[in-house]
């Protein structure tokens, strides 16, 4: 069977953490018809010289001819990790080239440009250096000293999530506060009473101005200078959870710029909100906190030293995702739930303990601070998400169990539906917009249009209520009598959390049903379109929002139906209807029941119908689609793993799936050698090898793996057998964790010149037990391995111990 290949240009070494999100300029599909049964990727020398001179073996050769055919190998191939998704080789008179097999990557024909990702360590490298540490940590009793700063490290992240999602809600409450009372003025001012003058297209041009600018600036700081920053940033924390490297996720410019573009998202009137930016917000705070320096800021504080690697990383990203959900809801049993459903690959007893701390800390926190703010008297200002309390407990009868799961159905109908419109505009858009300045252009499209629909309904709707001034806050007169408001506006002349809260709140008749129905309609597609634009914005409250309309509007419609039906409550069917739209578009169910409980302050005896409603909306979802995080992973193309094999897989060995010949190094190699592979290819790991017969480094047997950035790292520092005196002594395993995470690239270290002869001994520095897996092992059991493991690498070996292939994480994604 004949494979495809994907050709793909790398500009540039993408070892460092410091890369920037680099688009592939060229894509087209090439035949190969000898390749191996897993992907082939190598580098070429000239020559095949002897070990003296120590140089790379030749390999694989590549015509530079876009449409050529990839050649049958002469001599051996080589196939290691580049960026953990299949290595490659790099002719050395070409620039690098990449290749994927289709079963192990988007194949196609000319696609849009996509983001080169990388595998994160997860598997701690436990080498010579590691357990000297571990000894000396014994001896110091300082493992103790680490559990606690553990767990204050995770009590910091708490605090500082809350601090930021305090300042991004004053921010917003005070901007909105002046826009919605300015326009509210403009209204009032230019309404034409009695054949007066009035002019209403003041108001709608002022609108429009005070919704473009602020989207504008978001937009446009979105675009040009953090890319990474668009959306609410979940699917991409998820990434990073699973393993992988999302370039620039967790930097500093990241939150400043996601903080600044949700409050503009949200000021200017999008249908967005700030909840979900508020995780992504988290595990940034989670990630510097953690490792006691900035890189962007390229200050060292000399502390936390002992946490700077993937693994310990990783945790604390997690209680940060999991502080970000409990200071955006409120809900810190919910944020825990959270991560544990949505967001984490990886978890362990211990590490449910310190994330339900940062998650308690964090709404703590935040109750503090915004109730001492809004001049409360008591800690009643439990998130972000403030849905407020129900006057009167929900309560349900056992014949509206059937109601409540019809309500599944829908939410999971429309959610599908919303899921599968909002993935088709999106491809749209990134074949059609694909230029920056595009891209700003249709944010304020979006936003035009969003302002005009809305002026529209109010102008053209008719609906005016008796006037409560404690429960409307910019109440509209426009043409309604006195001591009445135009409830049209109301709905839109306030943040979208404030219109979910009074959906849930109002009382009986305090909405005409042909208004909740026009607004139902205008909001599921206009959140549909505006959840992919470049701008920073969570789809957990438009989603809300539209449930909560279209189940308060069932409630009402059935209530003039059957006015005797007393158990037809809208606040409360508007709250199934949240939840069941929520499940329809999201799939999650048992934490974000637990969040709208917490949120609402609703009693337990009503999770039951929440559950129903939520599982008959994911069970009905998923029968057409997945939900939208993983929808908008799945068209980004990261290589995540899903928490089972794919069916495909069963009845394969990992002889069937694995990369072959792979790159070794000798436990005692060249310096030579070792330059000359990280220049000519791109792997991140290497297995390092005995026993090797002339010179045929990959059939020897295994001695241990080595990675690319601890190989940059002894030559950086000149780590040889011939200088060992000097440099011994002083060499630990903080060496290596002084650069993470943005390790140099094989640029920074000079030619070797007279350190050509050199010899390096890997034996301190190797992992000496990588996870290990014969031949014949089944797909399925090593995958279990790998995924709960967190590996980057798998090596696959023969019964006499000799390297036999390479496993990585996208031989594992069938496409």
């Amino acid at each position: 069977m004949s494979d495809k290949h994907q050709l793909i240009d790398i500009e540039e070494d993408i070892s460092s953490d410091d890369d920037e999100v680099k688009p592939i300029n060229n894509t087209w599909l090439v035949d190969n018809e000898e390749a191996s049964t897993s992907r082939s990727n190598d580098f070429n020398t000239p020559t095949d010289e002897n070990e003296d001179n120590a140089v790379v073996p030749p390999l694989l050769s590549i015509d530079s001819e876009p449409t050529a055919s990839i050649q049958a190998p002469t001599t051996s191939q080589s196939s290691s990790s580049n960026n953990d998704t299949g290595d490659h080789s790099n002719d050395l008179d070409s620039d690098p080239i990449f290749h994927l097999r289709s079963r192990t990557a988007a194949a196609g024909t000319l696609q849009r440009p996509q983001i080169q990702y990388e595998s994160l360590d997860y598997d701690v490298c436990e080498n010579k250096l590691f357990h000297a540490e571990q000894r000396k940590r014994l001896r110091d009793r300082f493992s103790l000293r680490i559990h606690v700063i553990r767990w204050i490290i995770f009590i910091l992240i708490g605090i500082i999530t809350a601090l930021n999602a305090c300042f991004v809600n004053i921010v917003i409450d005070l901007l909105s506060e002046q826009k919605y009372k300015f326009l509210k003025a403009s209204v009032e001012q230019n309404v034409p009473v009695n054949g007066g003058d009035g002019d209403l297209a003041l108001p709608y041009l002022w609108w429009l101005l005070l919704s473009v600018v602020p989207v504008a600036v978001g937009a446009t700081m979105v675009t040009y200078i953090e890319p990474i920053t668009a959306g609410s940033g979940i699917p991409q924390v998820k990434c990073y959870l699973n393993g992988v490297k999302v370039p620039r996720i967790v930097r500093i410019k990241t939150m400043a710029v996601k903080t600044i573009g949700v409050i503009t998202t949200v000021v200017g009137g999008l249908a967005g909100g700030k909840e979900g930016p508020m995780i992504h917000a988290g595990a940034v705070v989670a990630a510097g906190i953690s490792q006691g320096k900035s890189t962007t800021f390229v200050k060292d504080f000399r502390i936390f030293k002992a946490f700077r690697d993937d693994h310990e990383k990783r945790d604390f990203v997690l209680g940060g995702g999991a502080a970000g959900v409990a200071a955006a809801f409120g809900a810190p049993i919910g944020g825990m739930l959270f991560s544990l459903e949505e967001a984490a690959s990886f978890w362990n007893q211990n590490l449910i303990w310190r994330t339900l701390i940062a998650s308690i800390i964090s709404s703590f926190t935040l109750n503090i601070v915004l109730s001492a703010y809004k001049g409360l008297e008591n800690f009643t200002f439990t998130g972000l998400f403030n849905l407020g309390k129900f006057k009167e407990p929900l309560t349900f009868a056992y014949f509206e169990l059937p109601i409540f799961m019809l309500f599944g159905v829908a939410g999971g109908l429309l959610g599908a539906t919303w899921n599968a419109l909002n993935t088709l505009i999106n491809k749209v858009r990134r074949r059609f917009v694909p230029w920056k300045l595009g891209k700003v252009a249709e944010a304020v499209v979006i936003s035009i249009i969003g302002v005009t629909l809305a002026t529209i309904m109010i102008y053209f709707i008719d609906d005016c209520r008796p006037l409560d001034k404690e429960r409307i806050s910019y109440p509209v007169q426009l043409f309604c009598e006195d001591n009445e408001y135009n409830a049209v506006a109301a709905l839109w002349f306030q943040t979208p959390e404030a219109t979910v809260r009074a959906l849930f709140h109002d009382e009986e008749g305090a909405h005409n049903i042909r208004t909740v129905g026009y607004f139902t309609l205008v909001y599921y597609f206009l959140a549909c379109a505006t959840f992919g634009l470049n701008v920073s914005l969570g789809v957990f409250i438009p989603t809300a929002l539209v449930g909560a309309a279209w189940g308060r509007l069932v409630a009402m419609q059935f209530l003039d139906w059957f006015p005797d039906a007393h158990f037809l409550n809208p606040g409360k069917y508007a709250l199934i209807g949240a939840a069941a739209h929520l499940g329809g578009v999201l799939r999650m169910t048992i934490s974000l029941s637990v969040i709208l409980m917490e949120t609402t302050g609703a009693e337990t005896s009503f999770f039951f119908p929440l559950i129903i409603a939520l599982i008959s909306a994911k069970w009905v979802g998923d029968y057409f689609n997945e939900g939208i995080y993983d929808m908008v992973i799945e068209e980004s193309h990261a290589p995540i793993l899903p928490w089972e094999p794919v069916p495909q897989y069963k009845g394969l060995t990992a002889l069937e799936i694995l990369s072959k010949p792979v790159v070794c190094i000798k436990l005692r190699d060249s310096a030579h050698y070792i330059y000359e592979v990280l220049l000519r290819c791109d792997h991140n790991g290497f297995p390092v090898v005995d026993d090797v017969k002339d010179n045929r480094r990959c059939e020897g047997r295994v001695c241990g793996i080595i990675l690319r950035s601890q190989l940059i790292v002894i030559l950086l520092k000149s780590l040889y057998v011939e200088n060992k005196r000097f440099w011994l002594p002083e060499t630990s395993i903080q060496t290596f964790r002084e650069v993470y995470p943005r390790y140099p690239s094989i640029k920074s270290v000079r030619p070797l010149d007279r350190k050509e002869n050199y010899t390096v001994d890997l034996s301190m520095f190797m992992n000496p037990s990588p996870v290990r897996v014969n031949n014949h092992d089944s797909v399925p059991k090593i995958f279990n391995i790998f995924r709960a493991l967190g590996l980057r690498h798998m090596l696959v070996i023969s019964n006499e111990n000799r390297i036999a292939g390479i496993i990585t994480r996208r031989d594992f994604i069938y496409k």
